[in-house]
């Protein structure tokens, strides 16, 4: 969720000081465009994975403040919900063995987090959303400790003037509502950062937003929800409507929603800025005192803190990063369309799917963006977290494909040749695209097993309810095995 603030009740005049900061930041990264000033090195990547954790009886454990203080590792941090954490793995090349190493972190990691859980009477549990979840437990009570939290409550409530109304049709249907973003908190994911030049970030971006529906189709790991089987990555409508701010009638005038896939390809990085500015009110306008064009006429890097601040208040499933490590400003692009899970080998073998296609396809000498309409791509997402491993998209070439046909005959040799470029190990290369392989051969994700481990219950005679919490218990126990969601029996 990002840093916290130090206030959360802001004045009018405070919104006005905070939107000519912005300008500021906005001019200030146009200059820093223009020259030689970021990072070029090897390209670094990161991870960022949310948790939840669970009690025994494998629904929302609210305890992740003594948890994490009893842990003690900056690396994991409190997300939206008491049931929830966060891990920042340390970013690092994938050069080598470098995703065999991030692998051997968060598996450590999650140990020593998984202990400290276990004293707290809590386990973990990486998956889109909680399947025991009900409304009760979204409840602005649950919401973690920190005034970030309660600030960016207070600020979407108030632009929404109402209710948040869920309506979602699957297999089921749910119809809901809600008086705070609580219910955002049933939505965990896995944050995929790619560092890239200035001039590789616009096509890196367009690539994202092209695969984004293949990713979340082979991915998908969100199928219940409050009891109901809904889409096979829910996560993505529950999270565009949970966050919706827009009151009705600004939806009719077209109003951008928050959650946000985007309209058009992008030339470079400042157009998503930009459209930040121009189309979403600051949610949390907090002030630095540091002055961006002083700092660049100083002949130093600004931190751009407003515009990072802002950026953070709108939920792109691709989102721009700017960030400065070690005095070097560098840009990033944050893919945040997976869900969390379900297991690390299973997220590993995604990640190598994301940094090997976008490396290929950002590099291609005919881009497939200018071959894929942009409203093609924004209906392929959809069709992708509705349909997940059945989905059918469309494709430059191939017109309407199944979406585990065009991986296997087309995007797994892209990858490879992406992670070449990259220097990944072949060994590792090839364990990991092999979990993609598989999983399309066998048709089977987080998704899939999830529905049938809940059909299989209720065919014994099991209520939804006690199925869906028996499949939860059992989904914990295989994941701490990490073996690959399409072998689990």
């Amino acid at each position: 969720m990002g840093k916290d603030v130090v206030n959360a009740v802001f004045t009018a005049q405070d919104r006005v000081a905070f939107r000519r900061k912005l300008r500021g930041c906005l001019d200030a990264l146009g200059r820093m465009l223009d020259t030689a000033a970021f990072d070029d090195s090897a390209p670094m990547t990161g991870l960022e994975i949310e948790i939840n954790l669970v009690d025994g009886d494998a629904g929302p454990s609210m305890r992740n403040f003594q948890i994490l203080a009893e842990l003690g590792d900056s690396r994991f941090q409190p997300e939206l919900g008491k049931f929830n954490i966060e891990l920042n793995v340390p970013p690092r090349s994938i050069a080598g063995g470098g995703l065999d190493a991030y692998e051997s972190d968060i598996l450590n990691g999650l140990r020593a987090a998984a202990e400290c859980a276990r004293k707290n009477e809590s386990r973990l549990a990486l998956i889109g959303m909680l399947p025991t979840l009900t409304q009760s437990h979204l409840v602005p009570e649950n919401l973690s400790v920190g005034e970030r939290f309660t600030a960016l409550n207070s600020e979407i409530v108030a632009s929404r003037g109402d209710d948040f109304r869920i309506d979602i049709e699957g297999a089921e249907r749910l119809s809901a509502t809600s008086e705070s973003i609580a219910p955002e908190s049933a939505c965990t994911s896995v944050q995929f950062h790619l560092q890239v030049t200035p001039e590789a970030f616009a096509r890196s971006w367009n690539a994202s937003q092209a695969i984004a529906a293949v990713q979340v189709a082979l991915g998908a790991n969100s199928p219940y929800l409050y009891g109901r089987r809904l889409w096979a990555e829910t996560r993505i409508a529950f999270f565009e409507q949970a966050t919706d701010a827009r009151p009705d009638e600004f939806k009719a005038q077209g109003v951008r929603p928050r959650v946000w896939f985007g309209e058009r390809w992008i030339e470079s990085v400042l157009d998503l800025y930009e459209e930040n500015v121009q189309f979403f009110p600051p949610l949390l306008p907090e002030i630095h005192p540091e002055d961006p064009a002083r700092v660049l006429d100083a002949g130093a890097v600004p931190g751009l803190y407003e515009l990072r601040l802002h950026n953070g208040t709108v939920y792109r499933w691709n989102r721009p990063v700017y960030d400065v490590a070690d005095g070097r400003p560098h840009l990033r692009v944050e893919n945040r369309v997976l869900p969390s899970g379900p297991t690390v080998v299973d997220l590993l073998a995604n990640a190598a799917l994301y940094f090997g296609l976008v490396r290929e396809l950002a590099e291609a000498e005919s881009p497939v963006w200018e071959r894929l309409a942009f409203a093609d791509a924004a209906a392929n997402f959809q069709a992708g977290a509705r349909d997940g491993i059945e989905a059918v998209i469309r494709w430059p070439g191939r017109g309407e494909v199944p979406v585990v046909e065009l991986v296997l005959d087309e995007l797994l040799e892209l990858a490879h040749a992406g992670l070449d470029r990259f220097a990944v190990d072949p060994a590792t290369r090839d364990r990991l695209l092999g979990v993609i392989e598989n999983r399309c051969r066998s048709r089977r994700n987080g998704a899939t097993w999830q529905v049938e481990a809940v059909c299989a219950g209720e065919r014994r005679g099991l209520s939804r309810e006690a199925a869906v919490r028996e499949m939860t218990q059992r989904y914990v126990e295989l994941q701490r095995l990490n073996e690959p969601v399409h072998t689990w029996r």
